[in-house]
């Protein structure tokens, strides 16, 4: 209540912010009389006069009024549709780095039109982030033709186009796409041979739709690419048959041996850990099923993966459930989003857990995958010169925008008053009388003929309402992940008179719920129907929608709160678009996995003490509280691991980019010749340095040794024996400059064997091989020491400090071993037997090639 007073006293810096953008609003409707007078040839001719200011000096900023109103006016003759003035001061804020929150339907897409148009008049390319390829194909459709009225392109940028489509997608003006293919894209253009493979440009401006599900919810995923390794099909399906011998533990208690459980449940941080008494339980029977031997220990650094094998077995079977974190389809094992209810195509879980379900279920068992390359979205859109968002649901999570991107969350009024009436909470003892409360309450809704929204949190929850619904013989729609490919047609239907909807996590975000059904796209582009037909369309539609406005709107019902306040606002937030009428409420029941997590004991006992009545509604301010509390405490501590994960990623992150740069420099470098040579020079200096400076050899004998290595690494056959008591050469530089000498005079031979030219393609196609292999290499390890960095809390260091001191010291031997090989592997081809197995040209010079005559 003070924070509310004291806010109405004083400007926040967010409504400081708001009234100066309103001065420029202002400053925009001035200019619309002028520019309703432009023909279209002069309106169209603007964006080449913003271009020519551009190129003069003139900044973004400078030109966005004029730019904003040129937009504005487009859109008028082109769709029949004006700018609201709260979608131009979204656009304002858009264009200030910032993230702008605005309500389900006050109309983002257009808004978006603002911001992109005045950054694709830099020539550098817009990319518009949506959540998936439908919502990609649907903004692009629908805002191209305003964009190309004023002169401008639009691509589309979705998984499954080839290269060439890419490639142009990525040079128009402004590209819509999904958050997954344009970080793919950066993956793959990393790894390319070729410069002319790359599809993308420089990052400069990113838009990103759904700002909080891309930048939050889906934060602790990272985009990897991998190939397959080792098959350990048969260790997963054995594991997965004896991990039912293991018994939960009642206690917490790891040490309590003489307890009878063998493993305990983090369930607020999904995990599992076994006690001493479950570690004594997998040594005997690993060794009972002679998987490891007597004499062996389970902490041997050979058995170190079974243990692994073992947590994620119990955490398979434990911890995740089928069709409600996955589903199984084909035979094949499916994630579901758990913000979404979506399928997410092509994701596997790593460390081996996959493959553990896919042993649970029975299925077929896909081998565990190598990272070949991987980016968190965090780090991804970071590298962006300039990014800005917006979505419905973001002032909860301001302050991690705030820390994490250097994003303000600013608040966009709604176009209308908001009117929709947000009920109490509705909390039940069990589930079963939570869920016959919910039927209730779409019964009477039914029976005047209201539309209503369901929202679930798993897919199990949706098919309980749904078979309750079917045994009454009330029609409805179910949308979540086993029906994802018609969610967007379901949710913008959801709005007509008497429909119901049940979805999953709200899934079919990104789609508006119009009240009367979705508006035919012909009301949008009237200048395709004649004026007749428009009318007829338009008051068909404004009947059906004064229909649902005297039932009381749409009803949105939530079966339990979820962990996070923003995914309860989103929900809600399907009702009451653009001030029209609808309501919303929770229900709740004490067995809601929430509730049990963080709901204390002692208001459970508290409650039990007044011997409720079954089917009883519970409704105290004290327990609203407890739950708003609880879910406040699981944000804090999600973004707490986030910030970790970041934490942990900036290292990685810095030193892909370390070799990103490397990679490309070698890439758009034609000739690297001077590189290799000083590589050779300093690997050379380092071998010979180690030998003579070694103190465990005795005396001038240091050169024999040296003899052998430098034999048997880098083919040169020499004999420095007649040095061995000419010291003026032994305790100076000499013998260093002698072999370097010798070295690189074996190797002009080569390259006058097979030419300058082809010697240089030689030269790039080791350097980048090579480079990509030990990058691979590196990857794993750091995965591994990532896993097992925790364990020195135990000797009170700080993991995180240590992490990053001991991936220094990785990835300081990594490039050190690079220079190395790089150097063995040209100083040993015989290009003798190379130039014998092809003579041709570039095929020559190829991996295979020179891989297979070292």
């Amino acid at each position: 209540m003070l924070i509310k007073m004291l806010s109405q006293i004083f400007n926040t810096d967010s409504n400081r912010k708001l009234k100066y953008m309103q001065k420029i609003v202002d400053k925009i409707n001035e200019m619309e009389s002028n520019f309703q007078k432009m023909s279209d040839v002069v309106l169209k001719k603007q964006t080449e006069k913003f271009k020519i200011l551009l190129n003069k000096g003139y900044r973004l900023d400078d030109l966005l009024p004029q730019a904003f109103a040129t937009v504005r006016e487009a859109s008028k003759r082109v769709f029949g549709m004006r700018h609201f003035d709260v979608q131009i001061l979204g656009g304002i804020v858009l264009n200030k780095r910032c993230i702008a929150e605005m309500r389900t339907g006050e109309g983002k897409t257009l808004t978006a039109t603002l911001p992109s148009y005045l950054h694709a008049l830099k020539g550098k390319g817009v990319h518009i982030v949506t959540m998936n390829d439908y919502l990609a194909e649907r903004d692009a459709k629908k805002n191209k033709p305003l964009f190309n009225f004023l002169g401008l392109t639009v691509g589309i940028n979705i998984s499954g186009m080839s290269i060439v489509l890419k490639r142009k997608s990525y040079l128009s003006d402004i590209t819509y796409g999904t958050n997954n293919e344009y970080g793919f894209d950066y993956l793959r253009d990393n790894m390319v041979f070729n410069s002319s493979d790359k599809v993308q440009r420089s990052l400069y401006y990113a838009l990103i739709d759904e700002v909080d599900s891309i930048l939050i919810d889906e934060a602790r995923t990272p985009l990897i690419i991998s190939g397959p390794s080792e098959d350990n099909s048969i260790v997963y399906m054995k594991i997965n048959s004896i991990i039912s011998q293991f018994i939960l533990q009642d206690t917490t208690d790891i040490n309590n041996i003489s307890g009878n459980g063998d493993y305990y449940i983090d369930r607020k941080q999904k995990q599992v850990f076994f006690t001493e008494k479950g570690l004594i339980k997998i040594e005997n029977l690993l060794v009972h099923y002679k998987i490891i031997n007597d004499s062996n220990s389970l902490y041997s650094v050979n058995n170190i993966a079974l243990m692994n094998h073992f947590i994620v077995a119990l955490r398979a079977n434990i911890l995740f459930h089928k069709d409600v974190d996955y589903i199984v389809k084909d035979r094949k094992v499916l994630l579901i989003d758990e913000h979404t209810g979506r399928i997410m195509y092509g994701r596997r879980l790593s460390d081996g857990l996959h493959q553990a379900i896919e042993a649970k279920e029975g299925v077929d068992i896909n081998n565990e995958n190598q990272t070949l390359a991987s980016i968190t979205f965090q780090n991804y859109f970071r590298l962006y010169k300039k990014i800005s968002g917006m979505t419905g649901t973001a002032i909860t999570e301001s302050f991690e925008f705030r820390s994490i991107y250097n994003l303000d969350t600013i608040v966009i009024p709604t176009n209308c008053p908001m009117v929709r009436k947000d009920l109490s909470d509705v909390v039940f003892m069990t589930e079963q009388e939570k869920i016959n409360s919910v039927v209730n309450d779409i019964k009477k809704c039914v029976l005047k003929k209201q539309p209503i929204l369901v929202g679930t949190a798993s897919i199990e929850k949706s098919e309980v309402i749904s078979k309750k619904l079917t045994q009454l013989n009330i029609k409805h729609n179910v949308l979540n992940a086993k029906f994802h490919e018609k969610e967007a047609k379901i949710i913008s239907e959801a709005g007509k008179l008497g429909a119901v909807t049940i979805a999953t996590n709200m899934a079919g975000r990104g789609t508006d719920i119009v009240l009367g059904g979705s508006i035919d796209d012909k009301v949008y582009n009237n200048f395709n129907v004649d004026s007749n037909q428009f009318h007829v369309l338009k008051k068909r539609w404004i009947k059906k929608h004064k229909t649902v406005l005297s039932v009381g709107g749409l009803h949105v019902i939530g079966t339990e709160r979820h962990e996070s306040r923003r995914i309860d606002n989103q929900l809600r937030g399907r009702s009451g678009r653009q001030g029209d009428l609808g309501s919303s409420r929770f229900y709740l029941s004490m067995e809601d996995s929430l509730m049990k997590m963080f709901l204390s004991d002692r208001i459970l006992s508290m409650i039990k003490k007044f011997n409720i009545k079954p089917g009883t509604e519970i409704t105290h301010p004290f327990i609203t509280k407890s739950i708003a509390h609880a879910q406040k405490k699981i944000e804090n501590y999600n973004f707490d691991i986030r910030r970790q994960l970041l934490e942990y990623d900036d290292v990685i992150n810095e030193q892909r980019r370390v070799i990103f740069i490397e990679r490309n420099t070698i890439i758009n470098t034609i000739d690297i010749s001077s590189t290799i040579k000083y590589i050779l020079k300093d690997i050379l200096n380092v071998i010979i340095d180690s030998y003579k400076f070694n103190k465990n050899f005795k005396k001038n004998c240091y050169l024999l040794d040296l003899e052998k290595h430098i034999n048997r690494d880098f083919n040169v056959k020499l004999v420095y024996s007649r040095y061995l008591f000419n010291k003026d050469v032994l305790y100076s530089n000499k013998i260093n400059d002698l072999i370097i000498k010798q070295i690189r005079l074996n190797y002009s031979k080569k390259e006058n064997l097979i030419g300058f030219d082809n010697m240089r393609k030689l030269e790039r196609s080791v350097m980048l091989h090579t480079l990509d292999l030990f990058w691979q290499e590196h990857l794993l390890m750091m995965d591994n020491l990532r896993q097992g960095i925790h364990l020195r809390s135990y000797a009170r260091k700080d993991p995180r400090q240590e992490y990053k001191k001991e991936a220094f010291n990785l990835f300081s031997s990594m490039l050190a071993y690079l220079k190395y090989e790089v150097s063995v592997i040209l100083s040993s081809l015989n290009i003798n037997k190379l130039s014998k197995e092809n003579t041709t040209g570039d095929s020559l010079y190829n991996f295979k090639n020179w891989q297979q005559v070292i």
